[in-house]
């Protein structure tokens, strides 16, 4: 590098040899950037090509898969209407033991309950339940007096 260096020195000259070397800089850039695009290009299309064998390998996974379904299904049938129309068919005598049923665990999670007890409230003269607006107004107005 350090004799092509000292050629082009010599042979360009010093004032001309920056602007030479930002024009090859530039150069190679673009060709290093045209390069880089044309292997990206190369890499999608391999990956494409590669997609499109495993779509096929699984679209005919798939038909296997549901040809095989329809084979069972059908034989499924047709054991199932042998079975229903054979004479020693029979309905079963009593039914399936019933489950017990649901029952809730009686505790009330919608309502929310203070830290403060009932009694506590009571004994303090806490209120406990709170009025509207209207409702204090007509239990705290003054009696007319006749």
């Amino acid at each position: 590098m350090a004799l092509i260096g000292a050629v082009a020195l010599i042979v360009i000259g010093p004032e001309k040899l920056p602007r030479v070397a930002r024009t090859v800089g530039t150069l190679l850039g673009k060709a290093q950037r045209y390069v880089a695009d044309v292997k990206a290009e190369v890499n999608r299309s391999m990956e494409l090509d590669e997609l499109r064998k495993m779509k096929e390998t699984v679209e005919s996974a798939a038909r296997d898969v549901e040809s095989s379904v329809r084979t069972s299904t059908t034989d499924f049938e047709k054991q199932w209407s042998e079975a229903l129309n054979a004479p020693e068919a029979q309905p079963l005598a009593e039914p399936p033991p019933a489950l017990p049923e649901y029952k809730h665990p009686k505790k009330k999670w919608r309502l929310k309950q203070g830290a403060t007890p009932q009694w506590y409230k009571a004994r303090n003269g806490i209120r406990t339940k709170a009025l509207s607006g209207a409702a204090r107004v007509a239990r705290y107005r003054p009696q007319k007096l006749n």
